[in-house]
């Protein structure tokens, strides 16, 4: 008998108890509580061009996804995109793996972005939808890397170019649309910091443009970016971006004049000014 035997029976007993070696140490589980998220993002550093509607962000889209290392996929519209975690099981099961819906939510999007990024074989991620503004807060939790381009257009000209593509809008209902998208963009530039390009900049010098974004991108600015039209950039129809003849012609053209401030909505004055389009003391005040 070993002495370990030997010892075990005497201890059985006088106390009932005997000695054993300790059990293997169990396995750390896969996260630890409050642990590092930020594997759970697949893009890196993705961008996200902020604009109203009727801005020339479809241009902007289709310049920067003429670069070799970038893609910008049509409109996929997160805002729309959601999740539902129908039971208390599933919120207990996603608790212990530390997921909210919110959480949920932005796996699906990051995901999606992703396959996106990986079909087209690129390395950087521009995603443009106008009404993205609404959730940029959401963008910036969903990618603590993510990075802003506002675009800016004159605010009497998107009003206008609005109009005629939903000619059954009322101008007021029209303006109420465009100064609701301006605020969004307004507030989303105020929370984050980015760049600012205009619509009319780009079509004037789009080198020059183009090479701006490219810097703050840091990436290399690459030529092929002005012919954009040499390239396929997905179907062009309604609900995935501008569709219209001028931006299917494959070629930047010059931006329309703007109409004359008394020609615009009222309501559209202090966005004119904010984004200087208009002296501050020719707004007139918002109704």
């Amino acid at each position: 008998m070993s002495n370990k035997a030997a010892i075990n029976r005497v201890l059985r007993k006088a106390t009932g108890y005997e000695l054993r070696k300790p059990a293997a140490a169990m396995p750390r589980r896969r996260r630890a509580r409050g642990g590092d998220l930020t594997g759970d993002r697949l893009l890196v550093a993705p961008a996200f061009v902020m604009s109203t509607v009727r801005s020339g962000s479809t241009l902007l889209r289709l310049l920067l996804d003429s670069h070799s290392q970038i893609h910008s996929p049509h409109e996929l519209h997160l805002r729309d995109l959601d999740v539902t975690v129908k039971t208390k099981y599933a919120v207990k099961a996603l608790t212990e793996v530390q997921l909210d819906e919110e959480q949920l939510r932005f796996l699906l999007w990051d995901r999606l972005l992703h396959r996106e990024l990986a079909a087209a074989g690129k390395q950087l991620l521009v995603n443009k939808t106008p009404n993205d503004v609404f959730i940029a807060d959401e963008i910036a939790r969903c990618w603590t890397d993510a990075r802003f381009i506002y675009l800016l257009r004159h605010p009497g000209a998107i009003a206008r170019s609005r109009q005629e593509t939903r000619p059954q809008d009322s101008p007021e209902r029209n303006a109420e649309m465009v100064l609701r998208y301006g605020k969004a963009l307004e507030a989303a530039r105020a929370a984050h910091p980015g760049i600012v390009v205009r619509y009319e900049d780009i079509t004037v010098d789009p080198r020059k443009e183009t090479q701006r974004i490219c810097a703050f991108l840091e990436i290399p600015w690459e030529e092929a970016m002005l012919d954009y039209g040499r390239y396929d950039h997905g179907r062009m129809k309604p609900g995935l971006g501008d569709w219209k003849a001028k931006i299917k012609s494959g070629e930047v053209q010059a931006a329309e004049p703007p109409p004359a401030l008394e020609e615009i909505h009222p309501s559209l004055h202090d966005l004119c000014a904010a984004w200087g389009y208009a002296p501050a003391a020719a707004a007139q005040p918002a109704t």
